[in-house]
């Protein structure tokens, strides 16, 4: 009796130090996906047999929030069994919307872990988090990065600053050499921005301003025995800047982004070889976005245009692209598709996201004949901004025109939590993708997905 006792005058002493511990709410929150794709070829030029492609592949997100008080919490995310059924497991592999490799998020990889603090003069994030998301969709590239962030809300106006360490190459047990035997071979991003909400009549929205500042000295010339000359013995310093805006006005809903880049991308270090001059960035994008919901029905259109790089000039102007998270197409232009099905290979030009120098425009329309059904057709075409090859380098006789695409989707929720869709795209290819290539002649390519997501 007297052992029962003990224990359970144990365990009260086990509850009451753990008072502050149970005290936390835990909130979850998640979602999980199994698809299947068809492919009809894995390259893009006629004769060129690539065989076909076809599997299925699933991937398990969780986020949790340690809510310490409704002013502080832990907010973690994990990514979990992102894999294709019945494959072998990928060694190592970059993975850009993961702080861990491609083969750690087939088993489980976390992604975010960072401690949200809304102060008197602001809300504070430290850890790490996600970072490259703003404004639109468009050009947005949505990654872990270790950073400090502050904001500020005072309705309708968000400011807001933040530290982003994008590249460590510090002495330490994981860069013993040949980085860390270096110093100030960083690289490190500055931001800040401004939003205002907006509301008149029936029509409201938002408007941003964001500025940034990288500095990549991770190929200084003290990188010259790891990394040969030309690919090393220089700085960057590029700044940027993304306004955007939305808008809704009665049933339509319009959005747009412009992003100027410029600055240096080769700033050469003394000690190199021979006589180079900088290279100078100067580079731009824009993106609108129309769609009018009139309720069974809805009709909407996109344009987009990134600048591609002249190579009668000596400035870099291709720099920038739509981004990892824009999709606009299931086979054009579409992470997805790439991250699971790999690029598609041209005639020395391949089709592999994101979307960089091209004219893209779209227009797409819809119909929900029930409330859970929503089937949508889009029809879009996409050719370059510059005759140049993906390096912008100029290759004499290649085409501009990327193709046209049709695709169809439908998306049936079966409950509030889950539901299924099921697409085929139809990609009539381009010309460009023969490279110039004399003899080459592109193929015509389509897929087949379908998808059930589950949201919790």
């Amino acid at each position: 009796m007297k052992r029962f006792w003990l224990v359970l005058l144990s365990l009260g002493l086990v509850m009451a130090f753990s008072a502050s511990v149970f005290a936390a709410d835990v909130k979850f929150t998640g979602s999980f996906y199994a698809a299947g794709m068809y492919m009809d070829n894995t390259g893009l030029i006629d004769g060129d047999e690539k065989p076909s492609t076809a599997f299925y592949y699933q991937r398990l997100r969780v986020q949790m929030d340690f809510i310490a008080t409704p002013y502080l919490k832990l907010i973690t995310r994990f990514d979990a069994m992102e894999r294709m059924w019945g494959n072998t497991r990928v060694a190592g592999g970059v993975d850009p919307q993961s702080y861990g490799t491609r083969e750690e998020n087939e088993n489980i990889a976390f992604d975010w872990a960072y401690i949200w603090y809304a102060s008197k003069i602001g809300i504070w994030s430290v850890g790490i988090m996600e970072d490259g998301a703003w404004g639109t969709v468009f050009s947005n590239n949505a990654m872990p990065e270790g950073k400090v962030a502050w904001m500020l809300v005072k309705m309708p106006f968000i400011v807001g600053l933040q530290i982003v360490k994008l590249s460590e190459f510090s002495s330490s047990t994981a860069t013993p050499a040949p980085w860390g035997t270096q110093s100030d071979v960083d690289a490190d991003k500055y931001q800040g921005y401004f939003i205002y909400n907006f509301k008149a009549g029936k029509v409201a929205g938002q408007a941003g301003l964001l500025g940034y500042y990288v500095r990549n000295a991770a190929f200084r010339p003290n990188l010259a025995p790891a990394i040969p000359f030309p690919n090393s013995m220089y700085k960057q310093d590029v700044y940027g800047l993304i306004p955007y805006a939305k808008a809704k006005i009665g049933p339509v809903a319009v959005e747009a982004e412009v992003q100027y880049q410029w600055g240096k991308a080769r700033d050469w270090e003394s000690g190199i070889p021979v006589a180079l001059d900088d290279v100078k960035i100067s580079s731009w994008s824009a993106y609108v976005d129309a769609l009018a919901d009139l309720g069974m029905f809805y009709v909407g259109g996109t344009f987009a245009w990134i600048q591609g790089n002249d190579p009668g000039t000596a400035k870099a102007e291709g720099t920038l692209s739509g981004g990892i998270d824009w999709n606009p197409c299931l086979l054009m232009f579409n992470y997805d598709r790439t991250y699971w099905a790999g690029a598609l290979p041209g005639a020395g030009v391949a089709n592999n996201n994101p979307m960089t120098n091209a004219w893209f425009g779209q227009i797409r329309g819809g119909v929900r004949p029930i409330a859970d059904l929503d089937i949508m057709m889009s029809v879009a075409y996409a050719m370059s901004d510059e005759d140049v090859d993906a390096n912008g380098l100029a290759v004499a006789g290649i085409d501009d025109e990327y193709g046209w695409e049709v695709d169809v989707t439908a998306t049936y929720k079966i409950t509030n939590n889950l539901s299924y869709m099921l697409g085929v795209g139809y990609w009539m290819v381009g010309d460009y993708y023969e490279g110039g290539v004399v003899g080459a002649d592109t193929k015509d390519n389509f897929i087949v997905l379908n998808k059930l997501t589950l949201t919790f």
